[in-house]
């Protein structure tokens, strides 16, 4: 086999996901991805005619964002029509795993210049629109298998870990200041492409929208816990709750223990991202010098109730392939789904987190669901270069029990 290369990745700013108060949410979400396509191939001069295919994750695939949203976002970017488009989902990581996809492509020789990326507008299409809910309502597999939602898995992992509330916050609070530092010293600046109108031309956002660089661990502690209520919903025939259906799978946690709150789990958020990998020969045909390569791709499927556990293994199985070990990583970007997720993966793996989302992560940035991973893997090769570093790790939980992990080199 060949080699995948990453010659150029793009992200719009994240916005908040919220209908009329995001600033992104008068945008179609067509349009984000449109954007970040036409940055992508303006950046590197490269042909839309050269590309093969463009693979984009999408979770919520309905609406707006329905109709596959990837052909139709290569229609409206004015690519070629030969250009092909296809969406997929594979939940929180669809942009990582359209990545990979492209990824497997370049790789095998089979194609040599694909876009992949994701795009999520959780203010005009809110999670769960679909109607499917976590099983496709599918009760033959709700009695064998009962996925409760992602805040229960998220407080019942935070129980059995014995993560505190103020261990939890903590977290959030360093994510938080992370970003700030980030976003002072310019260093999104590189991947991020203006929203515009695309009617008027005017500046949407051109910056993160989500970061709250005045969060303190007073008020943190202060706000109130999300799931609780929640936890006592009941849920099956018996009048079962989700807690109490969660816990049956654990018979040695005697109860949840709720901790995670908005401040310590990711927002609600918009926004569209697009990497360009190409084969290594296309790269060199064509003169054009690689930011990375792809070094390793691994999935791995977990537990279904705790769901929110792949990420370690994850890992795992992706340096186990590269012919790694945890401590030949330099930089980690572990998804900050909730507080709880990369508190486990790093005490798992025995990770340094000094190394890990070290310009914040989703609890200050947002988790704009099917964008995030390909935002996750350009924010980690920009750091590699801005650093001088040599190696990255993208990992990500996955709904259902998964988890997904990509190691990338610099060039």
């Amino acid at each position: 086999m060949g080699k995948a290369v990453i010659l150029e990745a793009v992200r719009t700013p994240r916005g908040r996901g919220k209908a009329g108060k995001g600033a992104l949410s008068g945008i179609h979400p067509q349009e984000l991805l449109v954007q970040t396509l036409q940055a992508l191939m303006k950046r590197t001069g490269v042909s839309p005619a050269e590309v093969e295919d463009v693979v984009v994750g999408c979770v919520s695939q309905v609406g707006e964002q329905g109709a596959n949203i990837a052909r139709n976002a290569v229609l409206a970017a004015g690519f070629p029509q030969e250009v092909t488009g296809v969406s997929l989902n594979r939940f929180c990581s669809s942009g990582l795993q359209a990545v990979s996809m492209a990824a497997y492509g370049a790789a095998s020789g089979f194609q040599h210049l694909v876009v992949a990326g994701g795009v999520e507008s959780m203010a005009r299409v809110p999670m769960g629109s679909d109607g499917g809910g976590q099983d496709g309502n599918n009760l033959a597999l709700r009695r064998r298998v009962f996925q409760v939602p992602q805040g229960i898995s998220a407080d019942l992992i935070a129980t059995r870990e014995r993560f505190s509330r103020a261990e939890l916050d903590a977290f959030a609070l360093t994510s938080q200041r992370k970003a700030a530092l980030a976003v002072e010293q310019g260093r999104f600046t590189r991947s991020l492409v203006p929203v515009k109108d695309a009617a008027s031309g005017s500046v949407v956002l051109e910056r993160d929208e989500l970061p709250r660089p005045d969060t303190t661990l007073e008020g943190l502690a202060n706000l109130p816990l999300s799931f609780v209520e929640m936890g006592r919903t009941p849920v099956t025939p018996e009048g079962r709750t989700l807690d109490e259906v969660a816990l049956s799978a654990f018979p040695d946690t005697p109860r949840i223990e709720h901790l995670h709150t908005a401040g310590n789990s990711s927002p609600l958020t918009d926004g569209a991202a697009a990497v360009l990998v190409a084969s290594e020969d296309f790269a060199r045909a064509h003169g054009l010098k690689p930011r990375a390569f792809v070094k390793a791709v691994a999935t791995v499927g977990s537990d279904p109730v705790l769901m929110l556990t792949g990420p370690a293994p994850a890992c795992r199985r992706a340096l186990k392939q590269a012919g790694m070990q945890v401590g030949d990583i330099d930089l980690w970007e572990v998804n900050e789904a909730f507080a709880a997720v990369p508190l486990e993966t790093m005490r798992a793996l025995g990770v340094d987190p000094e190394r890990v989302n070290v310009n914040g992560g989703a609890i200050a940035l947002g988790h704009p669901l099917g964008a995030t991973g390909a935002m996750l893997l350009g924010t980690v090769v920009d750091e590699l270069e801005r650093r001088g570093l040599g190696t990255g790790l993208v990992t990500m939980c996955i709904g259902g029990g998964q988890g997904i992990a990509v190691i990338v080199e610099r060039a």
